[in-house]
């Protein structure tokens, strides 16, 4: 009987055939040696039969057939394995998010929100980036040295501020944004553990210090914050696409500006003493704005009584001087009547604004005559102050009335006399 050319001659020790199945690869005698091949092959074939529903016949050695059923398992088993590594290219964008597609690590393609797929790994490679969420850094709001480290700048007339604000950003829309964060800077990913809060929270400092350097205490302090806020931003967004880092900054907002806690105290002091003297600058000038247009208001009040004034007198001398001409024409003419006139006249003007009353001793009268309600109606008129008031006899008749009026000629006539 022929032997197998990988048996060794002490492979069988009756000559027979083994029943028992495949021969063991062993040495005769149980010794170690190297294993037999064959043995092993068909030992594999005979596993995979069983594996898919095909057992052998047990009589030992591998068929043609046995040896197809195996190459189709094998087949099977791997297809198998193909589909499965195939499906792990299978991967999801949410919403807000964007899926950034790598070919043997570099920057293949960016896939939208939905489901998408990839060659498997190691092919390609997919990382998903959120970009519609807001982040936040707070700069100098930590305790411990790290906040003193972030939060004392100086300024431009050497003094220092404790700065204290906030920083939002985000990573900005479109493919290229995407890109940029993932591959466009390695300080976006790889330093400081890929945590991008570290490059803003550097980028802010910065630009903060810059801004803050060209201002003076008092305009950082005092100063309108949310411009110094914009130039904060526009500085960092300028330094970030610098370096390519796909990251937006949405806003700066100031939360605080002081000066140092070792100086507050005398801060505070020097603060109130410059509010106290604005302060006082202030009532100086309302009070200013209130006397002053008074002040102006009376005086051009007074220009315009003084300038009523004088156009009176002046309008009434004008009057008189007329007046008096006209007279002077009319005597020229009658100098009796005109006397006679005007000494009427000016006794009607002073009898009639007078409370004096004059008694005829002449005429023996027993009934005195005092008209009190012409006097209290004069009073009246004159604001209360009544001059002296004398007796003057009733007129008893017309006999009375004209010993008065041919009194009273006679006093005129004498004093013509007299003035001749």
């Amino acid at each position: 009987m022929a032997m197998s050319m990988n048996e060794p001659p002490w492979g069988r020790s009756d000559g027979g055939s083994n029943s028992e199945g495949p021969r063991s690869p062993r040495r005769p005698g149980g010794s170690d040696g190297p294993p037999d091949l064959d043995e092993l092959w068909r030992d594999f074939n005979q596993r995979l039969t069983r594996l898919f529903g095909r057992g052998g016949d047990g009589a030992g050695g591998g068929s043609p057939h046995d040896s197809r059923q195996a190459g189709i398992g094998v087949t099977v088993v791997l297809a198998a394995a193909f589909l499965i590594w195939m499906c792990t290219g299978i991967y999801t964008v949410q919403e807000g998010q964007v899926g950034v597609v790598s070919t043997f690590g570099r920057y293949d393609s960016t896939t939208l929100p939905g489901l998408r797929w990839r060659a498997p790994w190691p092919i390609q490679a997919n990382e998903i980036v959120d970009v519609f969420t807001q982040r936040k850094v707070d700069i100098g709001m930590r305790g411990g040295q790290d906040r003193l480290k972030e939060a004392l700048m100086l300024t431009d007339d050497e003094n220092i501020v404790d700065m204290q604000f906030e920083v939002q950003y985000r990573v900005k829309d479109g493919p290229d944004g995407a890109r940029d964060y993932v591959y466009g800077s390695r300080f976006t990913k790889d330093a400081h553990d890929g945590d991008p809060s570290q490059v803003v929270l550097q980028t802010a400092e910065s630009s903060m210090r810059e801004v803050v350097a060209r201002r003076t205490m008092d305009e950082v302090l005092f100063g309108s914050r949310q411009q110094i806020a914009d130039e904060v931003r526009v500085g960092m967004q300028a330094m970030l696409d610098r370096y390519s880092t796909g990251l937006l900054i949405s806003a700066v907002a100031i939360q605080n500006a002081q000066p140092p806690d070792q100086v507050q105290a005398a801060f505070d002091d020097a603060s109130k003493a410059v509010q106290d003297k604005e302060r006082q600058i202030n009532e100086g000038q309302a009070y200013a704005n209130d006397v002053v247009p008074r002040a102006r208001g009376n005086a051009a009040r007074l220009i315009q009584e003084s300038e009523g004034y004088r156009v009176k007198v002046v309008e009434t001398a004008q009057g008189d001087a007329s007046r008096f001409r006209q007279v002077l024409t009319e005597y020229a003419k009658a100098p009796a009547v005109m006397r006679e006139r005007m000494y009427l006249d000016t006794m009607q003007q002073i009898f009639s604004s007078t409370t004096k009353l004059l008694v005829d001793t002449h005429n023996n009268s027993q009934l005195l005559y005092l008209p009190l309600d012409h006097l209290l109606q004069q009073g009246a008129a004159d604001g209360g102050q009544h001059a002296p008031v004398a007796a003057t006899p009733a007129p008893a008749g017309s006999t009375d009335s004209t010993a008065v009026t041919d009194h009273n000629r006679d006093t005129s006539r004498s004093r013509d006399r007299e003035g001749r």
